[in-house]
């Protein structure tokens, strides 16, 4: 069984050595483990110290992507490199590589398609107590969309199998792992949490530059990727709430109107009748945005196939 260790990197030539020096050489259940560096645009020396420090495979975007593209392309780099195992961890040695063994003894055992790593969020010091709670209250909202129990939404350090990574699709530009999770719960994919231990901090992140502006990106993200993979749902929702509101006020108007005070409530009727015309409308987008899901469904299963009979050396990739 081979496994790859895939890292995410933009201008990390000074974290990326502690990082590689955390990962363990060997582990039980496990013949093979490589290291694949995503060296997303980088300015500094970050491809160079991977390739000085005897990294397996180096991809390299030629422009600064984000997060999300360089965790896809590891992703599909890994699956071309005949990986059984992927995991992904981050570049600035955030998290304790000898915890790479509890990631993947689920997978191995038969019992996840992905396991990510469960920092425990509420208790980790170097985060703000404002920022623990909108972590629980994240990743309490990411369950609901994904319908899967979700201890710690935006952990980065996560093991997939090769099934898995071959099902996921990122679309979107800023992280990947709202929509991974969201994804995986619409699939009916295993995921299982197991604890992880944190080294100290490097340096801040990169991805939260201040509070609202992250959490209005996550919003955004949970929206959009849980109305892109049930879309039904969410617009007849939306539909059916405005035609019930639609008819509580026409049951209002004809309330005033048997009592022969209809003429000062024509109002409600006209808003009713808008409320109803839209929520009509809502209903039939929904109808097709469900059947443009399906369409999109059968693109995925192309990929999926081409997927599974593309195998070559990640270094022989074009450069995204």
């Amino acid at each position: 069984m081979k496994l790859i260790v895939q890292i995410p990197c933009y201008n990390e030539e000074t974290t990326l050595p502690l990082t590689l020096a955390d990962l363990p050489r060997q582990l039980p259940g496990v013949d093979l483990i490589e290291v694949l560096v995503v060296d997303d645009g980088s300015a500094d020396r970050t491809a160079e110290v991977a390739r000085q420090l005897g990294v397996d495979h180096i991809v390299r975007h030629t422009r600064n992507r984000g997060l999300a593209a360089a965790f896809q392309t590891g992703l599909d780099a890994a699956l071309a490199a005949g990986a059984d195992i992927i995991v992904n961890t981050d570049a600035d040695n955030q998290y304790c590589g000898a915890d790479i063994e509890k990631l993947v003894a689920p997978i191995i055992a038969g019992q996840a398609d992905i396991v990510v790593g469960d920092r425990g969020v509420a208790a980790l010091a170097h985060f703000s107590p404002l920022k623990r709670l909108l972590q629980r209250l994240g990743s309490w909202v990411v369950a609901r969309a994904a319908g899967i129990p979700i201890p710690d939404a935006t952990s980065g350090f996560r093991a997939f199998s090769r099934e898995a990574a071959m099902r996921l699709t990122v679309l979107g530009e800023y992280t990947y792992t709202l929509e991974t999770l969201i994804q995986a719960g619409a699939r009916g994919m295993a995921v299982k949490f197991v604890p992880v231990r944190t080294n100290p901090q490097t340096r801040q992140s990169r991805l939260i530059r201040n509070m609202p502006s992250f959490l209005a990106l996550q919003a955004v993200t949970i929206v959009r990727f849980y109305t892109m993979y049930r879309p039904l749902r969410v617009f007849m929702t939306a539909g059916g709430i405005l035609i019930a509101g639609a008819l509580i006020l026409g049951l209002r108007f004809l309330y005033f109107y048997m009592i022969g005070r209809g003429a000062g409530h024509v109002q409600s009727l006209i808003l009713a009748a808008i409320l109803s015309i839209v929520g009509f409308q809502l209903g039939l987008i929904g109808l097709v945005a469900e059947l443009v899901r399906l369409n999109r469904r059968m693109l995925e299963e192309v990929v999926y196939r081409a997927r599974g009979t593309t195998r070559s050396d990640p270094e022989d990739l074009p450069s995204p």
